[in-house]
């Protein structure tokens, strides 16, 4: 996706730890014209895939999630959350996940209500390193008994072993920019064709 991509190149910064920066325009401040985009391009990656949920983790991939959601005319979206607030039942699907970001594990957790043996979920996330967070959103579905349609990601650090080992999991993996390598002294980010 050029558009991403040209914003990524201009607005991103490379960190130490193979960090990329991309709160100015992703996930903290939101260029809502660029979700549009991102959002009609899962679309139509997944438009045949008869989609009847959108699920993704707290935080940073609920609004992309939204927004896609939208592009398939309003369909439900579901996250999974971080902790367990007084308002979710005991009745919920559990997965651990370990972020790469934070450095810290959570164990993730979606209601039973909310994700059922007849859905056809598409994963929406916004980064995607050693794909922890697709492999436990993954579990919840397979916990829920619906069919995992596939995973659309924004940015996949390709040089993580994440992308490779879900798609030799058979997990159909869409990411919109796959950042082959990146340079915390230069700068330099260089995308896989």
């Amino acid at each position: 996706m050029d558009l991403l991509k040209q914003r990524i190149k201009n607005d991103a910064v490379v960190k130490k730890g193979n960090v990329l920066k991309v709160d100015s325009f992703l996930n903290h401040q939101i260029d809502v014209r660029l979700y549009g985009e991102i959002g009609r391009e899962f679309y139509r990656l997944f438009q045949n895939e008869n989609v009847t949920k959108i699920l993704t983790i707290e935080a940073s991939g609920i609004g992309i999630a939204c927004i896609t959601a939208q592009a398939f005319g309003c369909i439900p979206v579901v996250f999974a959350k971080k902790s367990r607030s007084a308002n979710i039942s005991n009745d919920v699907y559990t997965s651990k996940v370990a972020s790469f970001t934070h450095g810290v594990d959570y164990d993730i957790m979606v209601s039973k209500e909310y994700l059922n043996s007849g859905d056809r979920v598409l994963i929406i996330d916004d980064f995607l390193a050693n794909g922890e967070a697709v492999k436990g959103l993954a579990s919840l579905v397979s916990q829920a008994g619906a069919v995992l349609v596939g995973a659309g990601i924004v940015i996949e650090k390709g040089f993580q072993p994440g992308g490779k080992e879900l798609r030799e999991s058979g997990i159909r993996l869409e990411s919109l920019a796959i950042v082959e390598s990146m340079d915390a002294e230069t700068g330099e980010i260089v995308f896989r064709d």
